[in-house]
Order: C-alpha cells, then sequence, then structure tokens
C-alpha cells in the first residue's frame, strides 16, 4: 500500500489553497451565518469549478468520479478555511444516495455546482435554505419538507427542522454515512490545523515581560501536544479512505477511529488556541471564533464520539 498523496491530490490541495486563500472566507461565512448566501455561492461555484463538488459523482453524470482518498485533500482545505454550506451532504452523501434512484438526474447538476441538497440522518438538516431538495436518510430515502429553523452552536451552521415526505428508494445507507464521517473528519483535521497555525502566528507576536509568549516553554508544550495529536489523527484519516475505496471489512471501524481521532485531535486545537490567545478568543469579531465554534459543532456530527467509540468496541470484539 502506498501510505500517502499522489502528485495530483497535492497540487489540488494546492490549488484550493491558492483560490480559497486568496478569497474573504471569514466575511462569506459571517454573512452565511446571518442568511445571506450570495458570497458563499460564488465561492461554491468557484470551488465547483476545480472539481470539489463533482469528485464522488460519476463521470457518466458529468462528475471526477474521484476516490475517498481525493474527497479528504479537499475537506480538509474546505475546514482549514472555514468554507461554510452543506458541503458534506452534497458532495459526500449525495452522489451514492441518489445513484439508481428517480432523482439520479440531479447528478449533473451536483457535479456542476449548479444545486445544492441537503440530507438529514435524523430530524434535523443542514442549510435547507439554500439547498435545491432536502432528503431524509434512514434505512429508505425520501424527500423531506423543511420546518423551522434551530440554532447550532456554530451560526455558520444553519440547521432545519425537516418532515419525512415522498419515499424515493429503499437503500443501505451504512457508506453513504461513512462517506459523511470520513468528510467530517477531514475537516475537523483542517479546522485542527487551522487553529494551530493560527496559534503560533500569534505567539509569535504576542509579547509579555517584553519577550513573545511563544519563547515560554509551557507555551510551546500546549502547541507541541497539539501538533503531535493532528499528526496522529492525519493518517488515521487517509487509512479510513484508503479502506472506504478498497471495501476493506475493516472500513467502519477506520471511519470511527478517524472521527474519533480528529475530533479529539480539533477539540485539542481549539481549546489551545483559546487559552493562548486570551480573552481575545472569546469574542465573535475576532476570526479564531469562526473555526472554535466550527469544531465545537463538528465533533458532535455524523455520530458522537462516543457512538464511534462504541462502533469501534463492537468491531473489536466480533472481530475476536
Amino acid at each position: 500500500m502506498r501510505f500517502g498523496r499522489t502528485p495530483e491530490q497535492h497540487a489540488f490541495s494546492e490549488a484550493l489553497d491558492d483560490l480559497l486563500g486568496a478569497a474573504d472566507v471569514p466575511s462569506a461565512a459571517r454573512a452565511w451565518a446571518a442568511g445571506d448566501h450570495s458570497a458563499g455561492l460564488k465561492l461554491w461555484q468557484r470551488l465547483a469549478e476545480l472539481g470539489v463538488t463533482g469528485l464522488l459523482v460519476p463521470e457518466e453524470h458529468g462528475g471526477v468520479g474521484a476516490n475517498p482518498v481525493d474527497l479528504t485533500v479537499a475537506f480538509e482545505r474546505l475546514g482549514y478555511h472555514g468554507v461554510p454550506g452543506p458541503w458534506i451532504e452534497s458532495v459526500a452523501v449525495a452522489p451514492h444516495l441518489l445513484a439508481g434512484t428517480p432523482d439520479s438526474d440531479l447528478l449533473p447538476r451536483l457535479a456542476s455546482g449548479e444545486a445544492l441538497v441537503s440530507v438529514a440522518p435524523a430530524t434535523r438538516a443542514l442549510d435547507s435554505d439554500v439547498a435545491e431538495r432536502t432528503y431524509a436518510l434512514s434505512t429508505t430515502l425520501h424527500r423531506a419538507a423543511v420546518g423551522a429553523e434551530r440554532r447550532s452552536v456554530d451560526p455558520t451552521r444553519r440547521l432545519f427542522e425537516v418532515t419525512v415526505g415522498e419515499e424515493i428508494a429503499t437503500i443501505d445507507p451504512a457508506r453513504a454515512l461513512d462517506l459523511a464521517t470520513l468528510g467530517c473528519s477531514a475537516q475537523l483535521l483542517g479546522a485542527g490545523l487551522r487553529l494551530l497555525d493560527d496559534s503560533v502566528a500569534y505567539v509569535k507576536q504576542r509579547t509579555q515581560f517584553g519577550r513573545p509568549i511563544g519563547e515560554f516553554q509551557a507555551v510551546k508544550h500546549l502547541l507541541t501536544d497539539v501538533r503531535v495529536a493532528l499528526d496522529f489523527a492525519a493518517p488515521l484519516v487517509h487509512n479510513a479512505a484508503v479502506e472506504l475505496d478498497a471495501e476493506a471489512v475493516t472500513a467502519a471501524r477506520s471511519v470511527s477511529a478517524a472521527k474519533v481521532a480528529a475530533g479529539d485531535a480539533a477539540y485539542l486545537a481549539s481549546r489551545t488556541a483559546l487559552q493562548v490567545h486570551g480573552a481575545i478568543g472569546y469574542t465573535r469579531e475576532f476570526d479564531l471564533s469562526l473555526w472554535i465554534l466550527k469544531v465545537r459543532a463538528l465533533v458532535g456530527a455524523w455520530g458522537t464520539p462516543a457512538e464511534h467509540r462504541a462502533r469501534i468496541l463492537e468491531s473489536l470484539v466480533a472481530a475476536r
């Protein structure tokens, strides 16, 4: 097994950084949280031109037909830059769910970035106010009616109550849910890396007692712990993608392990970032808050840490 990214994947990641680094993503995220989707949708279309929206859409439907590793490359960068929108639902989940169903005619428009969808694995769906269609997911796939908006700890994640409607197909949701969890894990990893980078930059310029606080050993230790946690989580996310691509029997367990590790690492990064930034880290006006709140929301999205740890344990016991 080649356990690393290809040159093409590295180039893809760099292209995403170039695009998103030149855009004012924090302003787009704040506008999205306020219900103004214009800047976010422009960003969505620009990312579609790089192929992000069509990554898992089959080539016969106008997509890229990429693999789960490519998905993690994109979603890590989306998390790093804090891009708002129903990316997991539209890019990771919908292509697998809709293929072979009466709604498969939506796939070309998903691939081109013209359409967004939302998928509710429980009673609430993300960004249904901007999605062309919202689906409810269990062992059957249903179109869903959208109800009242509900608050999230992350204002950029606009949640809506859903009511199950017309049945579309009977499905096995396992792979779609694993792809969603994988995408969420990659977003958490990217958000954690961003929090670490911002914290390192801050401690180099913030002075105390005439010295940058980054020179103090206690601060170095805090940031080193974050670096180690993220470095341990990254290969688990990559391995989960490889196993999903190969349809390995242990793929589900690996996805859960990736989600737990990425969630723990990103949450440590957020707590440490808040600690080294001091009181300024609490303010909504400071961009750091966008990533802190996003991490807090994503840790419990697509399965809580307790649910994924239980799935790992169940898999290990069954394998004995």
